[in-house]
């Protein structure tokens, strides 16, 4: 199966990049302002990971009909000092809020896509050292 991109430089350092669906989204260096949202490749890898894995822990904690009431995911990632830079270290830190958490059956959900499939994971795995982190935040 391939996937097809098509990514048009627009302007100074500004792309616009198509994904297989027609959506579009932009990308620069970062040096300059654009009236866009405009992402820097890096940060947009970050957000894959992100997203993919985030993709995949909703559709578990649907599926087990668990209640969460905010689930976020934060990243934060090292790039090496020498070029061409990339991200040596990642922490992925999954957050789960809720008064009704079911803690086992959440990390099971996380283990799952971070072990089995995630697929931006595997990739980032080839690369780069990850750390995996769960965060169970209780309300009343």
């Amino acid at each position: 199966m391939s996937t097809k991109v098509t990514t048009v430089w627009k302007e100074g350092m500004l792309f616009e990049s198509v994904n297989p669906t027609g959506d579009s989204l932009y990308i620069n260096d970062g040096t300059q302002m654009s009236d866009k949202d405009v992402y820097s490749p890096k940060a947009l890898m970050l957000s894959s990971l992100a997203g993919c894995s985030g993709l995949d822990v909703v559709s578990l904690f649907k599926k087990m009909k668990l209640e969460v009431g905010e689930f976020r995911i934060d990243i934060k990632s090292e790039l090496t000092e020498e070029h061409p830079r990339f991200y040596d270290k990642t922490r992925v830190e999954y957050h789960f809020h809720g008064s009704n958490l079911h803690e086992e059956k959440l990390q099971k959900c996380v283990n799952l896509s971070v072990e089995r499939y995630c697929g931006v994971m595997e990739m980032f795995r080839r690369f780069s050292e990850m750390e995996i982190v769960t965060v169970f935040h209780h309300s009343n």
